[in-house]
């Protein structure tokens, strides 16, 4: 989620555009689609765990991220389709909070994916925890 803000910060930062009350509303929003989308493919990867014991960690991370990848991408095209809606018909107010809705699920979408996924991968291979590992040796 931190990523998620820092990228959207940054490009306010590079366009130059001053932050404000609306836009610290829309890093809120952007924290919380963001952690939803990442509670939803660490859930597939902890029923994967339980159903596919007998598979090494990283196939079963592979399979959990292939089977919810197609919600994740749909839930994210219909999100964006009413932020860019947002975007180009919701006046002056709107779209520096709708700018960064669309640079937050654009960022989101990718970090639940391809970065929150790997370091839970790595953060369970280094620092594996002992309940999980006794079961699974059982």
């Amino acid at each position: 989620m931190i990523h998620d803000i820092i990228i959207t910060i940054g490009v306010f930062s590079i366009f130059n555009i001053e932050l404000s009350i609306t836009i610290i509303a829309a890093l809120l929003t952007i924290v919380g689609y963001s952690l939803n989308d990442t509670i939803v493919i660490y859930d597939r990867i902890r029923e994967n765990m339980n159903k596919l014991y007998d598979k090494e960690l990283d196939n079963i991370v592979n399979i959990a991220l292939n089977e919810s990848l197609n919600r994740t991408f749909i839930t994210s095209f219909t999100t964006l389709l009413v932020v860019l809606i947002l975007y180009f018909f919701g006046g002056d107010v709107l779209q520096t909070f709708a700018f960064a809705l669309i640079i937050g699920v654009l960022i989101g979408t990718y970090s639940s994916i391809f970065i929150a996924s790997p370091i839970m991968l790595y953060l369970e291979t280094k620092y594996p925890i002992p309940e999980i590992t006794d079961d699974l040796e059982e």
